[in-house]
C-alpha cells in the first residue's frame, strides 16, 4: 500500500468554505429530470422535479424601472429556490386588488399564459393575504406562493446550523398559521358533539374540534417548544458576546444587503475560508473570526444574514438574536454592490431592517462605514456617483484585494481604544504583563533599560490597575 507523505495530506486539504459549496451545488436540483411513477412520494416529486415558473408584479409606486427591477429580483430569488422562470408579468394598478391580488380581468390572462407554457407555479411579488391566495388557487389551477414564502423557501434550504434550522421553522410556522386550510375530503372538517349526529350520525362524531383547529394547536404548541429551544441558544451566545465583552474586545458586524459580498470581504480580511457562492442567502449562520488592526489592536469580525427588500416580519423576528450581534457591535461595516444596478434602494432596504432593530431596542445602532464591494464588476461613473452619494465610504474588491488594506486602516481608524495613557517600567520577571499590553492595549513607546521594559501605553482600566506598582510620572493619566 502506497504511504501519504505529509505534503499529499496539504495537497488534499480543503477549506470548509469549498467542502460546504460542493455538498451544496450536490443538492441543486436539475432540469429535465422528472418521474411518472405513481408511488413516488410528494417529498421525492418536488425533490426531482424542477418547478416552472410565472413570475407576477403589480406595479403601485415608483418608476417602471424599479418596478422591472423588483420582478429581476424576484426571478433571482425564484432560481435561488430552484425554479426555472418561463415568464415575467407586471399590472399597473393603483392598489393590489383585494380579492385575487390583480384583478378578475388579469387572473383570466394570467390563466392563459400558465396553459400555454405548461407552468405549474404561479409567485406573486408581494405577500398575499389568505384570501388572495385561495382565490388564486382555485381560478388558476396550480400551486400560488408569494415572495414571503419563496424567501422562506430559500432559507429553510440554506439553514445548517440548529439555530438557523430553528429559526427558519419557526418563521415558516408564524407564516402557516393564518393561512391554514383544508384540500379536499382527505382534509374535510370533522363534525364535533352534538352537531355529528344532525350532519352523519354514527362514525362521523369527530373529538369535538375541526381538523384545522387540530392543525394549528399542534402548530401552535410546535412554535413555543422552537422558541424555548431559540432562547436556550440565545443564551449561550450571550455567554459567549458577554466573554467578549468582559475581555473587552472591540467586535465589526458585517451588514448588508443580500449577495453584496460579504462573506467574501471576511475571508478578505480574516482568511476565514467561509462559505462563498454567487447566490442570495449563501449565508444564514453568523460567522465570528478575530482579526488584527496595523497597530496591534485584537478585534472581531463578525459575517451576518443579509437583508432584502420587504424582508419578511416573520423572519426579522426569528433572527432577533443573528440580527443583535450587529446591533451590538462597535462598528457596523455596511457591504454594497458596487456593480448593482440601484444600489441606493439596497443601502436603503438594509437601514430599514436596521431601523426596525432599533425601534425594539434601547441603545442606539453603533456607527457605519460603508463600503463598496465588487469595484472590479463596477463601472467608473458608476463608482464617482456612489462616492458622491455616500461620503466617506470605502471602494474595494474583495475578489481582487483592490482597497482591502485600505478598508483595514479605516476600521482601525474607527474603532475604540483604551482610554487610559500609563507609563511604567515593568521588571522583566513581568514579562507576561508586558505581553497583556501588546494583546490588550495600545504600545506608544517602548525601551528596554537595565531595570526592565519601559512602556508607554495606552490601556484600559483593569490593566492600568495591574500596572499601578510599576507607575511612573503619577501615572496613569
Amino acid at each position: 500500500m502506497t504511504e501519504l507523505t505529509h505534503n499529499d495530506l496539504l495537497d488534499d486539504e480543503v477549506s470548509v468554505g469549498e467542502l460546504e459549496l460542493e455538498d451544496r451545488a450536490s443538492l441543486r436540483r436539475v432540469a429535465g429530470l422528472s418521474t411518472e411513477l405513481a408511488d413516488v412520494t410528494e417529498v421525492e416529486y418536488r425533490q426531482l422535479r424542477l418547478e416552472r415558473v410565472v413570475l407576477v408584479g403589480v406595479w403601485t409606486e415608483g418608476t417602471a424601472e424599479q418596478s422591472e427591477a423588483s420582478l429581476a429580483e424576484l426571478a433571482r430569488l425564484a432560481e435561488t429556490a430552484g425554479s426555472e422562470i418561463l415568464e415575467g408579468l407586471v399590472q399597473r394598478r393603483d392598489r393590489p386588488d383585494p380579492a385575487t391580488y390583480i384583478g378578475s380581468g388579469k387572473v383570466r390572462e394570467l390563466f392563459d399564459v400558465v396553459v400555454s407554457t405548461g407552468a405549474d407555479t404561479v409567485i406573486c411579488d408581494g405577500e398575499l393575504s389568505p384570501g388572495q391566495l385561495r382565490q388564486l388557487e382555485a381560478k388558476l389551477k396550480v400551486k400560488v406562493i408569494d415572495r414571503t414564502a419563496l424567501i422562506l423557501d430559500i432559507f429553510a434550504q440554506h439553514a445548517r446550523s440548529r439555530e438557523g434550522k430553528a429559526q427558519v421553522e419557526l418563521a415558516q410556522l408564524q407564516y402557516l398559521i393564518p393561512r391554514l386550510r383544508g384540500w379536499g375530503e382527505s382534509l374535510s372538517r370533522q363534525a364535533g358533539g352534538r352537531a355529528g349526529g344532525a350532519n352523519g350520525g354514527v362514525g362521523l362524531r369527530g373529538p369535538g374540534e375541526t381538523k384545522l383547529e387540530t392543525d394549528r394547536r399542534r402548530i401552535n404548541k410546535r412554535v413555543s417548544k422552537l422558541r424555548r429551544e431559540i432562547a436556550a441558544m440565545d443564551t449561550i451566545r450571550e455567554t459567549k458576546r458577554g466573554r467578549r465583552i468582559a475581555n473587552e474586545v472591540p467586535s465589526v458586524a458585517i451588514v448588508g444587503y443580500t449577495n453584496a459580498g460579504k462573506s467574501s470581504l471576511l475571508n478578505a480580511i480574516t482568511g476565514a475560508g467561509v462559505l462563498v457562492e454567487d447566490a442570495l442567502f449563501a449565508t444564514l449562520d453568523p460567522t465570528t473570526r478575530r482579526s488584527e488592526t496595523p497597530d496591534g489592536r485584537t478585534y472581531t469580525l463578525t459575517d451576518t444574514v443579509g437583508f432584502v427588500r420587504h424582508l419578511p416580519h416573520q423572519l426579522v423576528d426569528a433572527f432577533r438574536s443573528t440580527l443583535d450581534e450587529a446591533a451590538d457591535a462597535d462598528l457596523l461595516l455596511h457591504v454594497v454592490d458596487g456593480s448593482d444596478p440601484a444600489p441606493e434602494e439596497q443601502v436603503n432596504a438594509v437601514r430599514e431592517v436596521l431601523a426596525d432593530i432599533t425601534q425594539r431596542r434601547s441603545d442606539p445602532l453603533p456607527p457605519e462605514l460603508i463600503v463598496i464591494n465588487k469595484a472590479d464588476a463596477a463601472d467608473e461613473l458608476a463608482l464617482a456617483r456612489l462616492r458622491h452619494l455616500l461620503p466617506g465610504a470605502v471602494v474595494v474588491s474583495a475578489r481582487t484585494g483592490e482597497g482591502v488594506t485600505e478598508l483595514i486602516e479605516a476600521i482601525a481608524d474607527r474603532l475604540p481604544r483604551p482610554e487610559l495613557v500609563v507609563e511604567a517600567v515593568v521588571p522583566y520577571t513581568r514579562g507576561e504583563l508586558v505581553a497583556r499590553v501588546h494583546a490588550d492595549g495600545e504600545v506608544l513607546d517602548e525601551e528596554h533599560m537595565p531595570e526592565g521594559t519601559r512602556l508607554r501605553a495606552r490601556v484600559r482600566p483593569d490593566l492600568a490597575s495591574a500596572l499601578e506598582r510599576f507607575a511612573v510620572n503619577g501615572s496613569p493619566a
